[in-house]
């Protein structure tokens, strides 16, 4: 399981996009991106995401389809880090994610800037399986910041300090580099 970071913008570092992302075997990855369901049109606005004026969805996609989005046409810089989830939580935190989209299908939910986000959808399902929870803190609500709660709490598999763990996460060139290659995943991990 690996755990991707996006702030919204090169410079800023509190607003951002947090989502997972899963390997199999065969070296495939699936992200999930949590999002606000924006009508055609429609800007994304936090006010807005206080007020139930967005459905809550999950994007069940290929990283090749995600993580481009925000890097080459956005701009935005991503990070991803590898988790310490055994492979066993990793697969018990997917079928949780994926019950909880297949849920949404019946019973639509609104997104909520502070309580149902992007962040509290990952946390969720990894307090259900984990023996020590993790709290409810400003980095829920400024998910740029989550990468260096997951360091500390040892949540990440990097050994380096958190700068220099922010440094070889960095995906951007390698993503821009593999986007024509079939092994995307592979080449923007470096491996």
């Amino acid at each position: 399981m690996w755990f991707g970071v996006s702030p919204f913008g090169a410079n800023r570092r509190g607003p951002a996009h947090v989502f997972p992302s899963f390997g199999s075997s065969d070296s495939q990855y699936v992200a999930i991106s949590v999002e606000a369901r924006k009508e055609v049109g429609e800007e994304y606005s936090v006010w807005k995401g206080l007020l139930k004026r967005y459905e809550l969805m999950y994007v069940i996609a290929d990283e090749h389809d995600v993580i481009p989005l925000r890097t080459e046409v956005w701009g935005d810089p991503v990070h991803l880090y590898p988790t310490r989830a055994t492979p066993e939580q990793a697969r018990q935190i997917f079928v949780r994610m994926l019950e909880r989209a297949e849920a949404l299908r019946t019973r639509p939910v609104f997104y909520n800037t502070v309580s149902n986000n992007c962040t509290s959808n990952i946390v969720e399902p990894i307090n259900e399986i984990a023996t020590r929870r993790i709290r409810f803190g400003l980095d829920l609500l400024l998910p740029g910041y989550s990468d260096a709660r997951a360091h500390r709490l040892g949540l990440l598999d990097t050994d380096p300090p958190l700068e220099e763990a922010r440094r070889v996460s960095l995906v951007n060139d390698r993503v821009a580099a593999a986007l024509d290659e079939a092994e995307f995943s592979l080449r923007i991990r470096g491996l």
